[in-house]
């Protein structure tokens, strides 16, 4: 039986993939593991090409695209250890990042899921790998320039990131980019909830392991790279992933806390994206260097589409 099972979600991302499993099959581990590639219906590509480079793996097909949480569900089906990986695809584990989270893990009897420090492209902190729960308050503020100014500030829960210690510490939220997790507490949690497409699972399930009695813990001593959050520069897309968080977001606060809040949220998130338009506007009309001013148009398309949605106006394209 492995120690550890390690669940990946493909979708149209193969080179990604690829190289993810090269670095969990080079890092010098010291681990009995599996590895499970669960394919949600890509598009792009033939997966069948992954488990010819890397026979070891156990490569499952989807036939349609069931998102992030029932993919790694399925994944879990497959899996026969009494610790679970679920790791994102655009990842690059790095040195003994896994033996260091699953000696964790086992090491606290009270832990039912623990994660690591994620990493940018360019090897600056990723702040949104620990969270607090959502809230209107830290949702409002959610600024990475004001996280960076103020990493301590309670109202984000980022401040283990910025500390010495290397000692596992209770947090609220785990990134679901690297979430290490007790079989036992996955079981008992219901899996990943499925009320959710993508996005805000991550944090679904930590509430869920926190209200039953087990601890959530982040162990700086392990880090990973997390290609997802690795550009600080803000594309120009329909910006569905956006909006996606968003709803997620939504959702799970009305889980969480009601309705009424709920809806509390969708306003306080169109007067937030109307604060930012308004600071906004006047920039676009200096002149910057083109890069400059491509990422300030770039920002309010963004949190235009934030307002709109906010509204209940148009409807992002999926990619």
């Amino acid at each position: 039986m492995p120690e550890l099972s390690i669940i990946i979600v493909n979708w149209n991302c193969l080179d990604y993939t690829r190289e993810c499993l090269a670095s969990v099959y080079s890092a010098d581990q010291g681990l009995d593991f599996e590895v499970i590639v669960v394919d949600n219906a890509s598009t792009k590509g033939d997966p069948e090409t992954l488990q010819t480079e890397f026979p070891l793996i156990q490569l499952v097909k989807n036939n349609e695209n069931i998102g992030f949480a029932g993919a790694n569900n399925i994944g879990f089906l497959e899996a026969k250890a009494d610790y679970l990986l679920f790791l994102n695809p655009d990842t690059l584990v790095l040195g003994n990042a896994l033996t260091e989270m699953l000696d964790r893990l086992k090491s606290l009897p009270d832990a039912g899921a623990i994660g690591c420090k994620l990493l940018n492209t360019d090897g600056t902190i990723q702040t949104s790998c620990i969270q607090r729960f959502p809230t209107i308050w830290n949702q409002m503020f959610d600024v990475e320039a004001l996280q960076n100014r103020w990493p301590r500030w309670k109202i984000w829960g980022i401040a283990p990131l910025f500390d010495e210690n290397r000692e596992p510490v209770p947090v609220e939220v785990i990134s679901g980019a690297c979430l290490m997790v007790r079989r036992e507490a996955f079981q008992a949690a219901g899996h990943f909830s499925r009320d959710y497409y993508m996005y805000a699972e991550d944090a679904d399930l930590c509430y869920t392991i926190r209200s039953q009695g087990r601890t959530c813990y982040y162990a700086g001593g392990a880090q990973v790279i997390h290609h997802g959050g690795g550009s600080s520069k803000v594309r120009t897309t329909n910006h569905w992933s956006t909006i996606m968080t968003r709803k997620a977001i939504l959702q799970f606060c009305r889980k969480t806390r009601g309705p009424f809040y709920s809806q509390l949220y969708r306003i306080a998130m169109g007067v937030s994206a109307t604060g930012r338009l308004v600071l906004l506007l006047p920039m676009a009309l200096i002149s910057f260097n083109k890069t400059s001013s491509d990422n300030v148009r770039a920002t309010i398309a963004k949190w235009t589409a934030i307002l709109k949605w906010s509204l209940g106006v148009g409807k992002p394209i999926a990619p």
